[in-house]
């Protein structure tokens, strides 16, 4: 893997720990303003989370 490639997938890796802030600072603050579980900001920061993890996931498994 070239050095070009390697930086392409630590940025990856570093938006996907961002998307994944994003989708918890999306639920605490739903939490905080007294949303429930099925609240459109608990809905809208479960699938940040999950996409960053996913895309976490992939970025990591490239690296190997």
């Amino acid at each position: 893997m070239s050095d070009r490639e390697r930086i392409y997938h630590r940025v990856t890796l570093i938006f996907s720990v961002a998307i994944l802030g994003f989708g918890l600072a999306a639920v605490v603050r739903t939490l905080a303003e007294g949303g429930g579980p099925t609240s459109i900001g608990i809905l809208i920061g479960a699938l940040f989370i999950a996409l960053g993890l996913a895309r976490g996931f992939l970025a990591v498994r490239a690296l190997r």
